[in-house]
This record gives C-alpha cells, structure tokens and sequence, in this order.
C-alpha cells in the first residue's frame, strides 16, 4: 500500500522504517477513533456540498464496517500501513472507489491524528478515573472493616503518634480518589475539536462548517484559531500526564508501606499468599513482587511525563515530525496505571492484619503528644513547658 502523501518517488527503505517507527503498532489502538472522526468529517463534507450523496452513504458504510471488522479481529494496522490513516483510507479505497479518494479533502494527518488522540485521551481519563475510584472504595471497604485496629503513625520512620489501620487506609483512599476528580479535570485541553486545522493552517477556499464536527464528536469547543492547533501539541498529553503520574505516585506509596508493613520487623499486614512470589533459592520466601513494581511504576509514569514535556520543549511553531514520539510514552504510562489500579483494586481487600503485632508496637512513647496536650488543659501551663514535662516522664 502506498503513503497517503506518495508522489510517485522511492523512498529508501531503511528512512521509511526509521520515520514510521512503531507508528503501526501504536496507532492501532486509534483505529475506532480515527473512524469516528472521518464519519464525522465525511457527514460535515456531504453538509457542505463537497461530498455527493451517493458517495457519503458508500464511506458511512464502509466506515462502519472497517470498524466491525477491526473490533472482531480481522485486520490491524500493519508496517506496510505506515499509520491508522493509510490503512483507513487505502482500505476505503479498496471498497468505494472513487468515494475513498474523496474522504481527504479538507483535512491532513496532522488534524487527523490530533482528533483521534483527542478523543482517545478523553476516554482513557474516564476510564482510569474509573479505575482509581474503584480502589479508593476498596480502600474505604478496609478503613470501615479494620478501622479501629491501633498501629503507630510514623514521621521519618520512627514511631511519632497513635493511629489506626481505618486512618492509613482512609488517606490512601482519599488522595486516590482526589486523583480521579483530577483525571476526570484533566481532559480539558483534550477536549477542543482541531478538525478542519489541517496542516495548522486551515483549508484555503473551501469553507468548511467545525461545528458541525465539534458537535458529532462530542468535544467541548472548536479548537480556534487553526495556528494555535499545533502549538497545542504534547499539552493534553502533559496535562493528562501529570495527574496519572500523581496516581501512580498515590498507588506506589501505598504498595511501599505494604511492603514494609509485609516485613517480619514490622508484620502488620499478611500479603495474600496468591498475590506474592517464590525464591528459587530460598524455600521460606515469600516476595511482594506485585506491589514492588506498583512501587517502581510510579517513576515510569513520571519518566513518561518528562519525555513529553520534552519533545515539544523550544520547537518552533507549526508541525514537526517529532510529535511523533509523544504517543509512546503516553500509551504506555496510561496502560501500565491502569494495570497498576486493576492489580490494587484486586489486592487490598485480600489483606490481613495482625492486630497482636500492631497493638504491640504502640509503645508509650506514641502518648507523648498526648500528654503534653493535657497539661495544657489540665494546669494551664505553656504548649512549651508542657512539651519539657511530657518529655521527662
């Protein structure tokens, strides 16, 4: 199959390879996106007058069926694709003729993948958002069921005040589900429609209705003016980065306190023996592997947010091929916190506490705080005075 932008010229093979990268890999995943969006470009082209009748129905149907077809496994995007975009159109061409050649006008693979990303981006924040929330109630499920269980509270890693198992769950659950509201936020800059940008600088002579395409596709506004749609390019993605990586961070501290809280010096959690790993050398080990890479993972999301920032760090304005480099680390940051969520989610309600070994370590020193606050209101003495007596008890 041909590029969409063949001229009839060789290209040396090793350059195709290199400028496609694993355009076809990744770009499968934008199949069911990049449909929706041409559908919606085809249907606003019929509206305008630049797509007879005739040919509108043969692209509608050919579009929906390219999309059953993908969904039940038949095809995928290959290398000989170079992208989503050359596969969609070669294979509307196969099937329509003369109707698939007609589908491009008024638009380019820029705006074309910006749409898909977009409207890919949006849904993939619902459904981690989903998936955060999920573990924030299983998380609310352990403070409700092991609230009252005593553990110390820690500061620098040492044992500072009392606490509650209800307590240390409570917060994890409450910072992931704040998490959530922030995914859920962050599909803001996702939600500007750039059909009908084109190349970043708009479709000369054809007047072209963006609303219409706004509308059928659900995005919030027209993304204006058409130059300001490539200079947007990698802020959806940081914006939707940032607040995954603030998930995985969440979702890696809490799997660092099970870790430790796992060890036999602390012991107040039992890791659900389905959850853990063996040693192959060791016969009595039992390794917290899954919420070791929870743990791990946080900094894979953050690297990811850092390799887009700096893609589109000082280029100049308009496209570059560059912005290509974006869709990896952003698939892979949101696949792996989804898989990171789904694993918690299944894990936290299979924990067990050790309530002997947890009431054991609240030694007295935990009530120090505790006193010197009551000296405050028993005898009326200074925060500070307080603080001298409760230290010398």
């Amino acid at each position: 199959m041909k590029p969409l932008w063949d001229r009839g010229e060789s290209l040396d093979d090793l350059v195709f390879r290199y400028t496609a990268g694993e355009d076809a890999l990744l770009d499968d995943r934008l199949v069911p996106f990049d449909i929706r969006a041409s559908l919606a470009h085809a249907a606003m082209l019929h509206a305008g007058g630049f797509l007879a009748a005739e040919d509108h129905a043969a692209l509608r149907e050919a579009l929906t069926a390219l999309a059953q077809s993908h969904e039940s496994g038949e095809w995928r995007v290959g290398p000989e694709d170079e992208d989503v975009h050359t596969a969609i159109e070669n294979r509307l061409v196969a099937a329509t003729g003369e109707a698939g050649r007609r589908i491009h006008l008024g638009r380019s693979r820029n705006d074309q993948v910006m749409a898909a990303l977009r409207l890919w981006l949006k849904e993939e924040l619902d459904c981690l958002s989903m998936e955060a929330d999920r573990l924030a109630d299983e998380l609310d499920a352990v403070a409700a069921r092991c609230g009252e269980l005593p553990m110390p509270g820690y500061t620098h890693m040492q044992r500072a005040m009392p606490s509650t198992a209800g307590l240390w769950a409570g917060a994890f659950a409450s910072e992931v589900r704040d998490d959530a509201q922030g995914l859920r936020a962050a599909k803001r800059r996702a939600d500007k429609n750039p059909l009908g940008s084109a190349a970043g600088y708009g479709v000369p002579l054809l007047e072209l209705d963006r609303s219409l395409t706004t509308s059928a596709l659900g995005f919030a506004c027209t993304h204006e003016p058409v130059t300001a749609v490539q200079l947007s390019r990698g802020k959806a993605e940081a914006s939707a980065l940032f607040e995954v990586a603030l998930l995985a961070q969440d979702m890696g501290r809490l799997a660092a306190d099970l870790c430790l809280f796992a060890t036999a010096e602390f012991g107040f959690v039992k890791l659900p023996p389905e959850f853990t790993t063996g040693s192959s050398m060791l016969p009595q080990k039992r390794n917290p592997d899954l919420f070791e890479l929870a743990r791990g993972r946080a900094s894979e999301s953050l690297g990811a947010l850092l390799e887009v920032l700096s893609v589109a760090a000082k280029l100049p304005s308009g496209y570059h091929r560059d912005l290509q480099l974006m869709k990896k680390p952003l698939f892979r940051s949101f696949d792996s916190t989804r898989a990171t969520a789904r694993l918690l989610a299944h894990a936290v309600p299979r924990l067990a506490f050790d309530a002997d070994r947890m009431k054991a370590a609240m030694d007295p020193g935990l009530y120090a705080a505790e006193r010197a606050y009551r000296l405050v209101k028993e005898r009326g003495v200074s925060f500070r005075e307080a603080y001298r007596l409760a230290r010398e008890e």
